[in-house]
């Protein structure tokens, strides 16, 4: 869960399989060898997006991505408060949860225990885009549209997303998932190493 003063929420970005034309596929060949949009989005401690941007090249880098969020005329907005601005871990320090796993050494210095206490703040956005993928079918696999209703139906998920988190007191697909190892949930992703924003 999202703690901490002034902490809004947690941002990332996600690959979503799609199907280009022939002459797109190198822009969209992602790092990982699939075709894909690489996909913003950040959500609330109860996992309704605040924001999102989908339609992005795969192979477009998150930072390039972020990069644009905040430069369009709907761009995403960071509020301004006692820290103003997005919040990245420390380089080169432990930073995975499973390095945080019982058992193991506690932080041994404040940017452990920083980096710590934002990779458990990051894990609800990863939670949320395992709970988008497992309810909807379409961001699993890619269709056969166009590629522009490829992204408004991306975008439609997220809507219908929010709708069923706002709506429904228990959510049966985050029941199904809290637990789960969300690396396999969301086809392989290995987490903050793998994405940088």
């Amino acid at each position: 869960m999202v703690k901490g003063k002034g902490c809004l929420s947690a941002l990332d970005g996600t690959h979503i399989n799609v199907i280009v034309s022939t002459e797109d596929k190198p822009r969209f060949l992602s790092r990982k060898g699939q075709i894909s949009t690489n996909t913003l989005a950040a959500c609330d401690r109860n996992l309704q997006l605040v924001y999102a941007l989908p339609g992005w090249e795969g192979s477009a880098g998150n930072s390039r991505v972020l990069r644009d969020a905040v430069t369009r005329v709907n761009e995403l907005k960071v509020p301004k408060g006692e820290v103003e601005g997005v919040l990245t871990p420390f380089r080169g320090v432990r930073y995975h949860l499973k390095e945080w796993a019982s058992g193991t050494d506690a932080p041994q210095n404040a940017i452990e225990l920083f980096n710590m206490r934002h990779t458990k703040a990051r894990n609800v956005i990863e939670r949320a885009f395992a709970v988008l993928k497992m309810r909807w079918g379409i961001l699993r696999s890619a269709s056969f549209y166009p590629i522009k209703m490829q992204i408004r139906l991306i975008m439609a998920c997220f809507l219908l997303h929010n709708f069923i988190r706002r709506e429904m007191a228990i959510d049966p697909i985050k029941s199904e998932i809290d637990g789960a190892d969300l690396g396999v949930l969301l086809n392989g992703d290995n987490g903050p190493a793998d994405k940088t924003l």
